[in-house]
């Protein structure tokens, strides 16, 4: 009998453990993760954090014994094809598949760490784990001042999660406007104006400086957000929502090829053949997607790959998803491609403001290459497969049909 490929999985989120998954019983599949606790679903923190889901909900399903908890590799030796772990085990492989996901960007604050030490001050957080959502909610009660710094996606979700909770909550955003990498200068304006509608206090332009906290000596407590025009918030949290960096300590360590993230090739293969790499740590074409719609594409054409089917991942045409929840109306929003056009390019509006509703859509030649909807989503299914499909638009009349509610039948 021919022994099973050992594929070695580093990661135990989604992208990890959807290629265990898939992989089922064709291989010796150990999954290495990092956190103690069972697996789950990130996507849904935001919503964990709102009060709307449960933590169990967004488990994911359980991968069983191929998953190691709470252990952490700590050094890759791609000569003797073996993964160290921070437990003292070794575990060898003949495949061996990065899936590290990312870490969260802690921008340099004054007073976020102290001389040589690396712990944030009590009352400032992290927005991407499950502790990270646990330890806010711990925190909320009535009337707690919350600073959410950055507002781009994740800063949106943790602004609404916690003004959904009560917080009295203000947004620092460093650009001119939220989200400015998923939506235009229209769809951003109502995006404000529904946040602001939910008693999210909004500030862009604005550069944050500094942190202010209690004594330096014993725990440290933040008091305030220090702003760059010397103007200060009162804070009783702080969420640091300044987006995300891939994860790529192992693979720089093991002298793979890192840029902005660990570079693969079609097969999702690094420079070398035995090891792969996929998710929010990989970056392939140039491209580090962030999202979990390409990281299980990546996992599947990777699982299909080392089950003998070897497929080539060409890229994800990503669409990003958001509602908005409150006390009023929710807001659903969904962004794809690119919203804001070139010259040459034909732009299409659908706007009705008693209903909050607003459609865009660019067109290059006879393509659709990206679009905006916000309230109303019942054609995102038609849009986003013409676009992800590049199918060609034959008529003005297709166009105007993908943007009408028979679109989206």
């Amino acid at each position: 009998m021919t022994p099973r490929q050992r594929v070695v999985v580093i990661g135990g989120g989604l992208a990890g453990l959807r290629l265990a998954a898939r992989l089922g019983p064709a291989a010796a599949v150990t999954v290495l993760g990092e956190e103690a606790r069972a697996p789950y679903n990130r996507v849904l923190l935001a919503e964990v954090l709102a009060g709307r889901y449960a933590p169990g909900v967004a488990a994911l399903p359980d991968p069983g014994p191929v998953l190691r908890r709470g252990v952490r590799a700590v050094r890759v030796d791609r000569a003797e094809r073996r993964v160290h772990c921070d437990d003292g085990t070794v575990t060898g492989y003949d495949a061996l598949v990065l899936a590290t996901g990312s870490n969260p960007v802690l921008p340099p604050l004054r007073g976020l760490f102290t001389s040589g030490g690396r712990e944030l001050p009590d009352g400032v957080h992290a927005f991407r784990t499950m502790d990270d959502c646990l330890a806010l909610s711990a925190a909320l009660g009535p009337g707690v001042r919350a600073v959410v710094i950055g507002g781009g996606l994740l800063g949106v979700s943790a602004a609404r999660a916690l003004a959904a909770r009560g917080a009295q909550v203000v947004l620092a955003q460093q650009a001119e406007r939220l989200m400015e990498r998923q939506l235009d200068a229209d769809a951003s304006a109502l995006l404000h104006a529904h946040l602001t509608a939910l008693g999210v206090e909004i500030h862009t332009h604005c550069r944050v400086r500094g942190l202010t906290t209690t004594a330096d000596r014993g725990p440290r407590l933040v008091t305030g957000v220090e702003l760059a025009d010397g103007y200060r918030l009162d804070a009783d949290l702080v969420v640091l929502a300044c987006g995300v960096r891939p994860r790529t300590g192992l693979a720089r360590a093991a002298g793979l090829e890192v840029r902005k993230g660990i570079v693969v090739d079609g097969r999702l293969r690094t420079g070398d053949p035995a090891v792969h790499a996929i998710g929010d740590c990989a970056e392939h074409a140039g491209r580090v997607y962030g999202l979990a719609g390409p990281a299980l594409e990546q996992a599947d054409a990777l699982a299909a790959t080392l089950t003998g089917s070897p497929t080539q991942y060409t890229g994800t045409r990503a669409l990003t998803r958001l509602t908005l929840g409150g006390t009023g109306r929710p807001l659903d929003l969904a962004a794809f491609g690119e919203p804001t056009p070139l010259p040459g390019d034909d732009v299409v509006r659908l706007a009705d403001a008693t209903r909050s509703t607003y459609r865009k859509v660019v067109v290059r030649g006879d393509r659709l290459v990206g679009g905006v909807l916000l309230g109303e989503l019942s054609t995102v299914g038609a849009l986003a497969r013409t676009w992800e499909g590049d199918e060609p638009l034959h008529e003005t009349d297709d166009l105007f049909h993908l943007l009408t509610d028979d679109g989206g039948h």
